[in-house]
Parts: C-alpha cells; structure tokens; sequence
C-alpha cells in the first residue's frame, strides 16, 4: 500500500471569523462566579503566566502570549461513521499559513497520525515552530494497544508534523504575559471543568462568541478519559455506537490537558471544547470529567483568543461524537 500523504494545505478552505475578546479582569469574575456553583473551593486571578516550558507544565514554549488563537481543522464526520483515511494534515503548515509566520506556539486535541503508529490514536498536541521553521515537537499520542488493551503513550518526534480526521489548537507566539489562573477543589456540582467555564462563559456573553485556550492540570484525583481504538470496520451511527467503540479508562493524578473551549459553533461547524491529556506515566486521552470530586484538584492557565481559524470545514455534517 502506498503511503498516505497529507493534504497539500494551500488547496484547504480556509475560513476566519472574529472572536469577542472580553478585558482577563472581567473573565476572571464571570469564571470565578460560575467555578463556585460547581467547585467548594475556588481561586481565580489574572497573573503573569508562569515559564510554562517547566518540567511541572512540560509546554514547549514559556506562555500564552502574542496574536492568541484558536484553530479547528476537519472534524468528525470525517471519522465517523466510516474512516476517511485521506483526510491527513500538515499541522506545521496550516500553524505557519494561520500565523502568517513567525514563532509559534500550538496545544490542543486531536486524532494523531495514523501512519506513524499503523494505527488509530489519540493526539496531544504541544508544538513549537521557529520562525525560520524549525518544529520541536512535545505532542503525544495514546493509542489502545494488545489484547489486554492498556494505554500507551509514546511521544511524536520533531520529523513528524501531521495529524489526521480532526483538530483543535489554541496557537500563539508563545510569549510571557497576563493569563486567567484557576484553581480549584472539591466537585460539588455535575458539570465537568471545562463545561462549567463554557456553559458560565455563554451565559454571560449571550451571542458573542468568545474563545479560551491553553493548559489545565489535574494535580490530585483520577478523571474519565478515552483513547481511540483502530478505526472501526463498520460504521458508527449514534453515540451509543460510538461509547461501545472507545475504551474507557479512569486514569490518576497527575494529568496535563491540553485544549480549547468556545461558546458558538459561529456557523463553522465548531466543536464547543476539546482537550487531551499527557502524563509523566503511560497514561493520556480524551478528558470527560473527573471521577473523585472529593479530592480532584485542577490547576489551569487559559487565554483568550482573539479569532478562530476553520480549515477543511466537513461538507456533510453531524453532531455526534463531540463530547
């Protein structure tokens, strides 16, 4: 079988619309508001952002800083109900052509490259492109691996720049400057912690469509996250379907998640919030939520994004398969 090659970027829609970019102060009392009807205890505060290219962060630039984005390319029905193997990206391409280069910084969710681990897998992205073009490449991918079926993490290596199906990144230049800092313990209420930033955050801003990146930690705890078996031989058609394929893991402390959340789809057929963890241990996947509210701990930096990128929109869409 000839090798995939991924698609020639300068032939992808590109689509670009304007986000709404509330002042950090006033992010900082409307996520601090809605954190404290789901959280016991709650800490939010517009702060410097820490070196996050520490080993406690494991980013590969230092912050959140500098043109912030958010980028989606391609999207589930390109996964589901059947696999569209050609639908492979250049990620370092599409950063580069969404920046106008320059240095760049890229985190986020996605389906990872299958050709490199002839197989399915989950991607971590966590990119760093020089503006002479040089990409140093922190990104993971998760795949489900034997018959026991265990997790297993392996890092994508700087020559590997592609991901497959579906993405979504917060990209920016990587620099220093003010970010939104939580903090929060004890679950007390349903919601997961991402799903209760966005859902306050649409509450607030009604139709203006606001958008939110970066970096969260669960520090204490074990969260429910998936990893993505090999692509399905036969079609999924509903979420039931979908939920059989995954496999399931609960997996411990500690866990870097990785990703984006916006309040819209903003007629571009967007997913509303997608993160995919890493670990220092073999674990990484699909944030869903958190399985002991008793003791989790989360630790997040979050910028805002000043627009959204849409690359390679599904002509033919569906709403499953979002979580």
């Amino acid at each position: 079988m000839a090798p995939i090659k991924a698609l020639n970027t300068e032939e992808l829609l590109f689509e670009e619309k304007t986000l709404y970019q509330p002042p950090l102060e006033e992010l900082r009392e409307v996520i601090q508001s809605t954190l404290a009807k789901n959280f016991e205890n709650v800490s939010v505060e517009v702060t410097a952002c820490p070196d996050l290219k520490s080993a406690e962060y494991g980013l590969m630039d230092s912050g959140l800083g500098g043109s912030p984005m958010l980028l989606e390319v391609g999207g589930p029905p390109y996964l589901l109900p059947l696999v569209q193997r050609d639908k492979l990206y250049n990620v370092k391409e599409i950063c580069q052509k969404s920046m106008n280069g320059g240095n760049i910084l890229a985190v986020g969710a996605g389906a990872g490259p299958h050709p490199l681990r002839s197989s399915n897998c989950e991607g971590i992205y966590n990119m760093s492109i020089s503006s002479d073009g040089q990409l140093k490449n922190g990104s993971y991918t998760a795949k489900v691996s034997g018959l026991e079926e265990s997790c297993v993490l392996e890092s994508i290596p700087d020559t590997e720049p592609r991901c497959a199906l579906l993405l979504n990144l917060f990209v920016c230049r990587g620099e220093p400057g003010s970010v939104i800092k939580i903090t929060c313990k004890k679950r007390t209420g349903h919601l997961n912690f991402i799903e209760c930033i966005r859902q306050g955050l649409l509450q607030k801003y009604g139709e203006k469509c606001v958008g939110m990146g970066g970096i969260f930690k669960i520090n204490q705890g074990k969260a429910y996250q998936h990893v993505m078996r090999d692509f399905s031989k036969t079609p999924i058609n509903n979420e039931k379907e979908l939920n059989q394929w995954l496999k399931f893991f609960e997996m411990p402390a500690t866990l870097n998640a990785l990703g984006v959340l916006i309040t819209h789809e903003n007629d571009l057929d967007l997913r509303l919030q997608h993160f995919h963890s890493f670990s220092t241990s073999n674990w990484g996947g699909h944030y869903h939520y958190d399985t002991t509210p008793e003791t989790v701990e989360y630790e997040a930096y979050f910028n805002v994004a000043e627009r959204i990128v849409r690359v390679d929109k599904p002509l033919e869409t569906h709403k499953f398969g979002r979580d």
